[in-house]
């Protein structure tokens, strides 16, 4: 029998109220990205958890856009948010946004006033910091902290009508100085902001602060499980206290880790800085973590919820590899993936005793992981484009490739023996000469000779030019943000190298953007969004072995 999958800690807690009955058993959960950038394997994480977890106890999740911060927020980062959710494969109950709730958010504040458990202080963000106190002394209140109620209520009111500049005024709650939680001093909770909003124009000129109006937009959505990441850990008890002093619906907040992974960076201002700073094409690089970058590089939406579900939940934050996700999606392709051949690096190859002019058809198997997946025909002729680094003039004792009288099977074809070869007047291999043995033939072998090589080749005359764009690991540093300096001082110089002329099968002209492919032996690559027939273009989505273990074994 096969063993029960034991439940994370995050599905005990549900479990254990689902049993106790709270709020009636019924899970609703929800994710709230900023829409100030474009999500990235990090949010992919969250995203698994939050709708997974939902499913599983025939809950629903709903997606809102945490929209408090009308400088950061553009509609171009909701729309891609949107798509990337739907993309890996879910769909949301309710599209909500936190600007829905300022009406309402803004009478919660006012409800704290009126109960003086909130004051609007004129100190600057120098001062107010100060007064906070540190972590080992407590703070003090700033003159402004004893204000009356009704004065703070013109205030507030003065603030909403436009009245006072950005910074000249902010609404602070009024929590404990005292606090050991720096969050519970006084934290503030709206800031003045004369900012055209994406979505609520310019009817406000305040702004709640997330620390606000997160768990306000919980408990009027009625979230049952809100949940966060481990630095939101010392905000819960701020969560609570709003919830408490407003008496509105107790939503809860648990905590889970964050997803660090190696040889990359996680964090939004970060990405932004290589996008802004021309390091990579933009949002969508395949060699960015976002979840766009991911899919323009062939990965699949399987692939990024297969590799949330292994690296699971934990408590503690630790840094996953980032080999894992690439095991995840070379396992998924090498099953799915059409096998082809492209050749990277040619040279020139002539068989001198086939017949000038004749072409074959030849069959060959698309994926031998798949017999569903049929078969294509690919024209054989005289000459052929093979790579370089299968031929060598000096071939040491175990090179089973070609070279002079060395044999070796062309894929889905013959067998064929090195000759000679031509060199220019770099000393630069041009043009190999080789014979082949008629009766070879795959599929129907009699010539009684067995080689250890098979290469892969395209027919001179019926090969398609394609750009090939091999994408390796943005930095050179397994965590760039554990390093001294600059992150961006570690990126790794060759991340993308182009090759502008390569040969592939005459068929792959007509192969669609996103369409994922294992060219033989040299990688999984996806055909890119800009590729056309006219101009093929493909990027390596991952190398057929994992070639940066390799490296570290040797070091």
């Amino acid at each position: 029998m096969s063993e029960e999958k034991s439940l994370n800690f995050l599905e005990q807690i549900v479990e254990e109220d689902i049993a106790n009955g709270v709020n009636d058993g019924r899970v609703l959960t929800r994710f709230p990205p900023e829409p100030n950038g474009y999500l990235h394997i990090g949010h992919a994480k969250s995203i698994c958890l939050n709708f997974e977890l939902a499913k599983k106890y025939n809950g629903q999740t709903n997606l809102r856009f945490d929209d408090t911060n009308p400088v950061k927020e553009d509609i171009e980062y909701v729309d891609s948010i949107k798509q990337d959710i739907q993309w890996l494969g879910f769909q949301w109950a309710q599209e909500l946004h936190t600007s829905d709730y300022f009406e309402q958010i803004y009478e919660f504040a006012v409800q704290l006033i009126k109960k003086d458990l909130a004051y609007v202080d004129d100190s600057s963000a120098d001062e107010i910091a100060v007064s906070k106190g540190t972590p080992t002394t407590p703070g003090t209140p700033t003159p402004y902290r004893s204000r009356s109620i009704d004065e703070n209520l013109d205030l507030f009111l003065r603030m909403r009508n436009g009245e006072f500049k950005d910074g000249e005024k902010v609404l602070r709650a009024k929590v404990d100085l005292a606090s050991p939680n720096m969050h519970m001093r006084d934290p503030i909770i709206y800031r003045i902001k004369h900012a055209h909003h994406h979505r609520a124009g310019d009817k406000w000129c305040i702004y709640p602060m997330y620390d606000f109006a997160h768990g306000q937009s919980d408990s009027i959505e009625k979230i049952t499980h809100s949940f966060c990441t481990l630095e939101f850990i010392p905000h819960r008890p701020l969560y609570n206290w709003f919830i408490e002093q407003l008496g509105i619906f107790p939503s809860h907040q648990y905590e889970f880790s964050r997803l660090n992974l190696t040889y990359t960076v996680m964090s939004k201002r970060k990405l932004l800085q290589l996008v802004q700073g021309k390091f990579v094409s933009g949002w969508d690089d395949p060699r960015m973590p976002t979840i766009s970058g991911l899919r323009r590089r062939g990965y699949t939406p399987a692939s990024i919820r297969t590799f949330c579900e292994r690296i699971g939940v934990q408590k503690r934050d630790n840094l996953i590899d980032v080999s894992l996700l690439e095991f995840c999606i070379r396992e998924e392709l090498n099953k799915t993936a059409n096998r082809v051949m492209a050749v990277l690096d040619p040279v020139k190859l002539v068989i001198t005793n086939y017949p000038a002019d004749q072409v074959e058809e030849l069959s060959a198997e698309n994926n031998q992981e798949d017999p569903e997946a049929g078969r294509r025909m690919l024209p054989f002729s005289r000459t052929l484009y093979i790579e370089r680094e299968d031929f060598m003039e000096n071939p040491p004792k175990k090179f089973f490739r070609l070279g002079p009288g060395l044999a070796v099977r062309l894929k889905n074809a013959y067998i064929i023996k090195g000759e000679s070869f031509d060199k220019d007047e770099n000393g630069e291999i041009t043009t190999i000469y080789c014979t082949y043995l008629p009766e070879s033939k795959s599929g129907g072998d009699n010539s009684g000779l067995t080689v250890k090589g098979t290469i892969h080749w395209v027919s001179a005359a019926h090969a398609a030019t394609a750009e090939i764009r091999l994408y390796d690991r943005l930095f050179n540093v397994e965590n760039p943000d554990g390093e001294e300096g600059d992150f961006k001082s570690y990126i790794n110089p060759d991340s993308l190298q182009i090759i502008p002329n390569a040969f592939i099968e005459p068929g792959l002209v007509n192969a669609k953007p996103g369409e994922r492919l294992q060219f033989l032996r040299k990688g999984y690559f996806s055909v890119d969004t800009d590729s056309t027939p006219e101009k093929p273009i493909f990027n390596r989505t991952v190398t057929l072995k994992d070639a940066w273990a390799k490296e570290v074994k040797k070091n």
